[in-house]
């Protein structure tokens, strides 16, 4: 059990970081200066960081994905530090949402990201079609990552010493 629990966990983080890298370094070359104006206008005023926050993480149901992104586009030149923790707290506070809408799974849509987004990306003639594609994977990645870690340590949550 115990090395069950560790590769899960290394191999899950693995995962995500790589998912990570894949989608900011995806975003960083469809986008260039045009998600920059749109994130500053979303993020321009620390309350409205948090409303988008709040929101993506609602969407996504993931503040850790949240999270993620958001450094990925700070390291990617597309957001400051300041708009970033705007954008982080709003983050934790959409997670009390997420917590309410149960039903919607991403670790479904994980396997199917992950499948349709290499299709994209390696038959893609079109560099912006091969980046949509490689985004696509990064968060197939990046979610199959979160979830590998979360099964990894499920047995410990019915351990009772």
């Amino acid at each position: 059990m115990t090395t069950e629990l560790i590769f899960g966990m290394v191999g899950g983080l693995g995962l995500f970081l790589y998912g990570m890298q894949l989608l900011s370094d995806g975003l960083q070359k469809v986008t260039g200066d045009r998600i920059q104006k749109v994130m500053e206008f979303l993020t321009n005023k620390p309350v409205m960081g948090v409303a988008t926050g709040a929101l993506i993480t609602s969407i996504i149901q993931s503040s850790s994905a949240t999270s993620v992104i958001t450094i990925g586009l700070v390291n990617a030149g597309l957001l400051s530090l300041k708009q970033a923790v705007s954008v982080i707290a709003g983050a934790n506070i959409g997670t009390t949402v997420t917590a309410q809408i149960v039903s919607f799974r991403l670790e479904k849509y994980a396997l199917p990201a992950i499948g349709i987004g290499f299709v994209i990306n390696f038959l893609a003639k079109k560099r912006s079609y091969k980046y949509f594609g490689q985004i696509l994977l990064g968060f197939g990645i990046l979610f199959l990552g979160l979830y590998t870690m979360s099964h990894a340590v499920k047995p410990l949550r019915d351990y009772a010493p």
